[in-house]
């Protein structure tokens, strides 16, 4: 798998304390929460790159 891409993402504390909640209750760190949100939104409209080694969901199993 690729090395990911590191950034700063300043939030809203209130934003944050929403992701954290959220993340907790589906068992992911915030990083990777919000990881798997993009990843759902670039699905959705259909900006995702199809068929490139390390793209998956988060827990899905590699191909």
């Amino acid at each position: 798998m690729a090395e990911k891409k590191r950034f700063l993402l300043r939030l809203d504390p209130e934003i944050y304390e929403a992701l954290q909640r959220w993340a907790a209750e589906e068992w992911r760190s915030v990083n990777a929460h919000i990881e798997y949100l993009l990843r759902e939104e670039l699905k959705r409209a259909g900006r995702l790159p199809k068929g490139k080694k390390g793209i998956r969901d988060q827990g899905e199993p590699p191909s």
